[in-house]
């Protein structure tokens, strides 16, 4: 029996036409892959479904009662705890007053299935790493006894264990009966929990199917209608240039980048290397080090983002929602807010090829992609020669990476040197020429991209062997 279905669904914002008519059906106790790119409609169309928009057309059936919604952006309430998220309107209560022995037992006992017992029932959430808060979200889901989950990039901030672990708990929900939609940009993780997918484009459900009858290929020419590229690229990197950023023992790490060149950091999630770059750009103090930027050698104890801006610093952060963007401001505002704006924002909308109705418009009406291309772009419009990339493409879909890909390897072409921290292998694999292994605050030795394979950066992040050395 269909615990959803979806008819012609049609949604408009002003001018824009967000949804198109989408048809879907989903099973009780299926989970139906949602595919397409950034500003396909997929984000409006869960927002319907968990009635946070009304359709301007189209028929669901039945109505949706019991749904709940784990967004890409997290909306957890950082001032308060974990179990007041979790338990957020389900609190236990005792003649009328919160029971907070209950309460806090109710999420131990959720963290405790998910397999992070770690994450203590009384730490305040703002306190909590991304992946920590990314747990917080589906366990809250998991609290809502919904007969509907709707998973929007659910796993964007999470170490493959704790995708196991979802996975698992997704699992255990469909043998109750629950159905699962499951937005993902990682195909390879759609083809593991999914047996259907649909595929939307430009606000319209394109194709819908089996994955077992279609190749990551056939996704990709549905998603953006045409054959999508190599998407790394193929063109040979130029030979590195001079240091022009040089770091000793800052956040565990010692290294250096050359002009034109890119050095990838791998290492799992807590491993020290997001600190590690922030306190290369001056975000995070301390104790000791020393940083040297072209002829400038600079104590780490005196380093600010400031400073670093002035340098030539850029910092791109893994959390683009908090530390990136200003969503009540414009296109315009955002891209210019590190300096101020001497030439017409334009030019870098345009070779950026950023996505936005008018510039003057919030960017919070941005699709995730192109947000993420905004804050790109105020990178290079602020002048930074040296870009600090922290997981630069998470939650973008693979047409979006693949310009961004192309992008970070025109900028290392043109003299700019990069360090990139990512969690996906395939994408340091595919774009560094140099790799180094974060390890519990340690930095393994750098060495050329080829000179590494999947299992010795494995070996290297968990510590084991000569790899970690």
């Amino acid at each position: 029996m269909n615990a959803l279905s979806l008819r012609g669904i049609r949604k408009r914002f002003g001018g824009t036409v967000a949804l198109d008519g989408v048809d879907l059906d989903v099973a009780e106790g299926e989970v139906l892959a949602v595919v397409g790119e950034n500003g396909a409609g997929k984000s409006t169309l869960l927002n319907v479904i968990a009635g946070a928009l009304e359709p301007d057309g189209g028929e669901v059936r039945p109505v949706p009662r019991s749904v709940a919604y784990i967004r890409q952006e997290l909306s957890l309430f950082p001032h308060l705890t974990v179990a007041e998220n979790i338990l957020m309107g389900r609190e236990p209560s005792r003649f009328g007053v919160i029971d907070g022995e209950a309460m806090a037992a109710r999420a131990r006992a959720l963290l405790d299935e998910f397999g992070r017992p770690e994450i203590a029932a009384d730490d305040i959430v703002g306190r909590l790493a991304p992946a920590s808060r990314q747990v917080v979200e589906i366990c809250r889901a998991l609290a809502a006894d919904a007969r509907i989950i709707l998973m929007d990039e659910p796993t964007s901030s999470l170490e493959r264990a704790d995708v196991v672990r979802l996975f698992a708990s997704i699992r255990k929900l469909c043998a109750r009966g629950i159905a699962v939609l499951y937005v993902s940009h990682f195909l390879e993780e759609i083809r593991e929990i999914a047996a259907r997918a649909v595929v939307l484009r430009d606000g319209r459900s394109v194709w819908a199917g089996t994955l077992a009858g279609v190749t990551d290929e056939g996704l990709i020419r549905h998603m953006i209608g045409r054959p999508v590229e190599a998407a790394f690229g193929d063109s040979a990197p130029e030979a590195p240039g001079e240091v022009v950023l040089s770091v000793v023992s800052i956040g565990g790490a010692s290294f250096e980048v050359r002009r034109g060149e890119i050095l990838g950091i791998a290492g799992l999630v807590g491993s020290g290397r997001t600190e590690m770059l922030r306190a290369v750009f001056g975000l995070d103090a301390v104790p000791g080090g020393e940083l040297k930027i072209r002829d400038e050698r600079v104590d780490a104890r005196r380093l600010s983002p400031v400073a670093s801006i002035r340098r030539g610093i850029g910092y791109l952060s893994e959390d683009r929602r908090i530390e990136g963007l200003f969503p009540h401001l414009s296109v315009r505002e955002n891209l210019a807010m590190t300096r101020p704006e001497a030439l017409d924002v334009g030019g870098w909308i345009e070779r950026l090829r950023i996505k936005a109705g008018d510039v003057d418009d919030p960017v919070v009406t941005l699709s995730g992609g192109n947000q993420q291309k905004v804050l790109l772009a105020r990178l290079l419009h602020q002048g930074a020669s040296i870009l600090l990339l922290d997981e630069p493409t998470r939650g973008i879909d693979v047409g979006t990476k693949a310009e961004i890909y192309e992008l970070i390897r025109a900028l290392a072409r043109e003299g700019r040197a990069i360090l990139m921290v990512s969690s996906y292998l395939p994408e340091l694999f595919g774009v560094c020429d140099h790799l180094a292994v974060m390890n519990r605050g340690a930095l393994s030795a750098v060495r050329p991209i080829d000179e590494w394979t999947p299992d010795s950066v494995l070996e290297a992040a968990i510590g084991g062997g000569s790899a970690a050395a």
